[in-house]
């Protein structure tokens, strides 16, 4: 399976912070947004990322990711010259995606739950239909609500209802097989001219192809287009790392994990960051031994 993280757009929410820096380069705590994004893929056991920039950020993602050897990964990036909706995303990496299944998260989304790992182990080897995940919202309304039967098939999604069926809100993470870019190619722009994610989903229900898994309680979704939220976002990680003493989102930990690099590797990306409480961290997973006690977190 192919992963793509978009992380393109114009985040004009966020201004000035981001009149010169994309916003998924900004810090949540300890570590660039991107690398939570970018976290939730490998702990599906994706390793070929593509990730959409604007055009004006490439370099910057570039020099702070590389081609993703650091954590035993393939990235490639694609700009995304003008934002006309999530979708679009298919279609910019179309020849990235090729004839293989795909996921997508949305650049600015966090994720976080005790045995995600696993969780995320059926749609990852999907080969037919598509995959969402929905999270209990106390205001529904200002989201795409999905509505689902006991077998978790969706039965409806609708976005941003004014009389929601469900407290259920479609989260920033999306598994679908290789059909999705046809699919793509097929919808209409909607009246604010953007490719809908929501109607690429609403095909796939129409096929009896739209599975739904919730996050229930205990499970955070976070999603970091404000300052407020930015700030919420930060504090929540903060607070987990300080009291469990784990970092979310160590790339080369969860690479380490799961083998995809080495001790040598891990070393040398500690020491590459000399002086910093992220080097420290990396280097106490090689005096304790442990790798990834959380690994299905």
């Amino acid at each position: 399976m192919k992963g793509i993280v978009l992380a393109g757009g114009l985040n004009s929410r966020l201004y000035p912070l981001t009149l010169s820096l994309s916003k998924h380069l900004l810090p949540i705590y300890d570590k660039p947004m991107i690398y939570y994004p970018i976290s939730v893929l490998m702990l599906a056991g994706i390793r070929d990322i593509l990730i959409i920039t604007n055009p004006q950020h490439h370099e910057q993602y570039s020099q702070l990711l590389g081609n993703g050897d650091n954590y035993g990964i393939n990235i490639t990036y694609a700009t995304q010259n003008k934002p006309e909706g999530i979708a679009q995303a298919f279609l910019v990496g179309e020849e990235f995606i090729d004839n293989k299944p795909v996921s997508l998260i949305l650049g600015d989304n966090i994720f976080f739950g005790q045995s995600f790992g696993q969780m995320l182990k059926e749609p990852s080897s999907i080969t037919e239909g598509a995959y969402i995940f929905g999270y209990p919202v106390s205001d529904p309304h200002r989201f795409g609500v999905v509505e689902l039967d006991d077998q978790g098939n969706a039965l409806s999604l609708e976005e941003k209802p004014d009389h929601p069926k469900t407290n259920f809100a479609a989260t920033g993470l999306y598994f679908y097989d290789n059909n999705v870019v046809d699919i793509t190619k097929q919808i209409q722009p909607s009246e604010r001219g953007e490719l809908e994610i929501t109607d690429v989903n609403l095909a796939y229900l129409r096929l009896n192809q739209l599975k739904v898994q919730i996050l229930g309680r205990g499970f955070a979704w976070l999603d970091t287009g404000t300052h407020q939220s930015l700030l919420e976002a930060s504090s929540f990680v903060k607070t987990l790392e300080e009291r469990q003493g784990i970092m979310i989102s160590c790339l080369e930990e969860i690479a380490y994990a799961k083998n995809w690099i080495d001790e040598e590797t891990l070393l040398k990306r500690a020491n590459e960051m000399a002086n910093s409480a992220y080097s420290e961290y990396l280097k106490s997973l090689l005096i304790k031994q442990v790798k990834f006690p959380w690994e299905n977190s």
